[in-house]
């Protein structure tokens, strides 16, 4: 297949394209370097089925240009992942993850792409009444501005694939970690660890209890999602099977980095203890359909943030008491 990633730069998408071009594609990645990084693709430039394309998806002309190479379907990862950002910038959203994908949107009607694959998130459910949350679950009530842009762009892609005679697969995500993660709770923790190995700010009261899904079965359940898609428009949950709480994530951390009386303080949050506006407190959704289908997670969540500690701890550089002012908690 010939195929562009959008986004492929970033976290997911870097770790997608790997698969892709192994059976066999030809990827071109489309991508602004907003929150992607040319290290995360490096090892594929030399790849004589892989291009690079530095655009932005805001830039109608460059896009069409680029989508009149003939494609047979497009993976759009492209979008601000920062949830917290839409508190402080009410633009964000709506500029990168809706117009954004209106834009591709059109490229793909234009250029008679048949099939879109497209990155969503748990954040449309909002605060669901039922856990675990199934795909079918309504009314879907976002209460962060990322959750609804996302929504809008779900509803574009449905529309899209309706009216225009196009196909699509739609990933609702529980939190993806693992190497290359740029943001969430795990590289905050990091990050604040380094610059404080003896005190941890956590947002929130420590008791927001989540789902966490390892890169590497991401990846995979996305990839089976592809094959195993039946409806023009095939919705699928990903997460793990269960989940675990902040101050659990803390716990995990201040171990991994071999540190020892490391004092927690929390925000308080608000609402109840939320890290932020918009914070879904509980989250886990139910990945049913894609385990009847024959797919299942092979981290739990606890694994999966110790697995990605290890990974940023190694990558951001250590967290300074590793040499010998800290030992176990």
């Amino acid at each position: 297949m010939h195929v562009i990633v959008t986004g492929g730069a970033g976290f997911i998408g870097s770790h997608l394209i790997d698969p892709l071009l192994s059976r066999g594609d030809e990827v071109l990645v489309y991508d602004n370097l907003s929150s992607g990084r040319m290290d995360f693709i490096s090892h594929n430039l030399d790849d004589r089925n892989f291009t690079f394309v530095e655009g932005d998806l805001l830039d109608v002309d460059g896009l069409n240009n680029v989508m009149k190479g003939g494609f047979d379907a497009v993976w759009h990862l492209a979008a601000n992942p920062d949830v917290r950002k839409g508190t402080t910038d009410t633009h964000v959203h709506v500029e990168q993850n809706i117009i954004a994908t209106h834009n591709l949107l059109e490229a793909v009607r234009i250029n008679k792409v048949p099939l879109i694959f497209f990155t969503s998130t748990s954040t449309v459910y909002g605060e669901a009444d039922i856990i675990p949350t199934p795909e079918d679950y309504a009314p879907m009530k976002p209460i962060s501005l990322y959750g609804a842009s996302k929504l809008a762009a779900e509803a574009l892609i449905s529309s899209y694939c309706y009216t225009f005679d196009i196909e699509s697969v739609i990933y609702r995500f529980a939190n993806v970690v693992g190497p290359r993660s740029t943001h969430g709770v795990i590289y905050d923790f990091v990050t604040k660890l380094r610059a404080d190995p003896e005190e941890l700010e956590i947002l929130g009261d420590g008791t927001q209890n989540k789902s966490y899904l390892f890169i590497d079965d991401c990846i995979s359940s996305m990839l089976f999602g592809a094959k195993k898609r039946a409806e023009r428009v095939e919705i699928y949950n990903i997460g793990s099977e269960d989940m675990t709480n902040v101050t659990e994530i803390a716990d995990i951390l201040v171990e991994e980095a071999r540190l020892k009386d490391v004092k927690f303080s929390y925000t308080g949050g608000v609402d109840g203890g939320r890290g932020w506006k918009g914070d879904v407190k509980t989250m886990r959704l139910s990945i049913k359909k894609l385990v009847d289908m024959g797919w299942k997670p092979a981290y739990s969540s606890s694994e999966s943030v110790r697995m990605t500690a290890r990974h940023l701890i190694e990558e951001l550089g250590g967290v300074n008491l590793v040499e010998g002012v800290g030992g176990a908690k």
